[in-house]
């Protein structure tokens, strides 16, 4: 019985403990509620403080691009504007450089036509006066070559083609170069071993027979030689050159001792023979 009574002291002491341990956890418990509130509370506030300041600076930003866009739409207005008054004014300048220019081809056009028309003009005067010019000087040749004998006449060379007409002498040589038909170039060979260059083609005196008024002679044209032998005066000798159709004469009119006088007559144009 006694030992009953002595337990509750200290089972009443352990029960006391328990409470205390009870209300500290409780209150513990309540401490960490608040904590955990008012953190939560501190970070809602935070959470909407940088809501608003990042709300803030989208607006901000929003405003900003507005505004420079909308600067940037006036600008891109005005320089349109300007590019287009530019382009009607180049476009009015060109417009009217064209008109000038055509107008000054036109005239340039005119000028040019009158002046070719003058020209025209004045070459058919001067062509009618030098036309009219050389008739009368081949009316006067024609009159000459009557007067020197009948020596300048048509004959056959020694080739058999018919030659041209054939001076005898120095005043019928001259009227046959006013004809202008044939190219002419004076020879006096003396007896030589060296050719001696008359026109285009070179020749060698061989021998002179001034008693029968006969001659030989060598003839070298186109890297070939060919000799004339006891040919007599005032005898068309003819040989033929490349690049020529018409034959070449030779011509002489007075045979000296070891000399002789004449010309060589060659083709103005030379045309291949076929």
């Amino acid at each position: 019985m006694f030992a009953n009574d002595s337990d509750k002291p200290a089972r009443s002491h352990s029960q006391t403990g328990v409470v205390w341990m009870l209300v500290v956890g409780v209150i513990l418990a309540l401490a960490g509620n608040v904590y955990q509130f008012a953190r939560s509370a501190h970070l809602a506030n935070a959470i909407a403080t940088n809501e608003r300041s990042t709300q803030l600076e989208i607006r901000k930003l929003a405003d900003t691009s507005s505004a420079a866009l909308q600067l940037d739409q006036q600008r891109f207005d005005a320089l349109k504007d300007q590019l287009q008054a530019s382009s009607a004014a180049t476009l009015q300048q060109a417009r009217s450089e064209v008109k000038r220019s055509s107008s000054q081809i036109s005239q340039n056009l005119k000028r040019a036509q009158r002046d070719v028309v003058h020209q025209l003009s004045d070459l058919k005067q001067d062509t009618s006066a030098k036309l009219n010019d050389t008739t009368a000087k081949l009316s006067q040749v024609s009159g000459d070559l009557d007067k020197t004998g009948s020596d300048v006449r048509r004959v056959v060379g020694d080739l058999g083609v018919v030659s041209g007409q054939v001076a005898t002498n120095a005043q019928e040589l001259a009227a046959l170069r006013e004809l202008g038909e044939r190219n002419y170039f004076e020879l006096d060979l003396t007896k030589s071993n060296q050719p001696q260059k008359v026109g285009d083609i070179r020749l060698v005196l061989k021998k002179a027979d001034p008693k029968h008024s006969r001659y030989t002679l060598q003839v070298l044209a186109d890297d070939k030689i060919v000799e004339k032998r006891d040919k007599t005066i005032n005898e068309p000798v003819q040989l033929y050159v490349s690049g020529s159709r018409q034959p070449y004469e030779i011509v002489v009119n007075e045979v000296k001792k070891n000399e002789i006088v004449g010309y060589l007559a060659t083709p103005k144009v030379k045309t291949p023979r076929s």
